[in-house]
């Protein structure tokens, strides 16, 4: 069976989970698939680690075009993804719907988990920054060096987390409480794109043409994300 190595965001990771094995099904190549922050898998990709196909942020998808590494005219944006809140499973949910909620429940909070790598650790970051109270959150924050925020909710470490809608709902146990305001995010666009020196370079085409397909679309709403 022919091999196809992608590297690809862990927003996207519970759509590909389903996606790779339909793929697998429909046309006898095999994704060897591993997932991590997209900061996380510029390094790699910078320090030469070898992939057919990419999954990152439109952002770093564009800064590996920009160094001759991912191919220009491959590039296709696949999903939208907002980031939102989650609590344990069977906790209150608290008010998020407005700017002011949100400061509230934040405060109100033991503790916030989110991530130091994800792009929704760095927008939150930010965000928190913006609102004034960086310096309260941060105090008591759970911080992720990389992977599920939510985990901390599920070990009682924090009492909200934070993270890509997609990311939050790959753990167990939590429930998601809804997006962050859509006034105050700008949505991450993940986008895929074949890399220059792709050993399965025909392997990667087809797989990058079915991820752009509309037919996967109900898959990705499923997993949190807006096709």
């Amino acid at each position: 069976m022919e091999n196809v190595r992608m590297l690809s965001t862990l927003g996207l990771m519970g759509a590909m989970r389903s996606l790779s094995t339909a793929f697998e099904a429909i046309s006898g190549i095999h994704v060897d698939a591993d997932f991590a922050p997209t900061l996380a898998l510029l390094k790699r990709l910078r320090a030469g680690e070898a992939a057919d196909l990419v999954i990152l942020t439109r952002e770093g998808l564009d800064e590996m075009i920009g160094e001759d590494q991912v191919v220009a005219a491959s590039a296709a944006d696949l999903a939208r993804s907002f980031v939102g809140i989650a609590v344990r499973a069977g906790q209150g949910h608290p008010d998020i719907a407005s700017e002011a909620a949100l400061r509230q429940a934040l405060l109100a909070a033991r503790s916030v988990a989110y991530s130091r790598l994800g792009a929704s650790g760095v927008y939150f970051a930010q965000l928190i920054e913006r609102m004034g109270i960086a310096a309260e959150i941060n105090a008591k924050a759970s911080i992720v060096e990389q992977g599920f925020t939510a985990e901390r909710l599920v070990t009682g470490e924090a009492d909200l987390a934070v993270q890509q809608i997609s990311e939050l709902k790959q753990v167990g146990g939590i429930e998601v409480v809804g997006p962050i305001p859509r006034e105050l995010q700008t949505p991450a666009v993940f986008s895929a794109g074949r890399m220059a020196n792709a050993k399965h370079a025909g392997a990667a085409d087809r797989l990058l043409r079915y991820l752009a397909s509309p037919e996967v679309a109900p898959v990705l709403r499923q997993s949190g994300l807006e096709p």
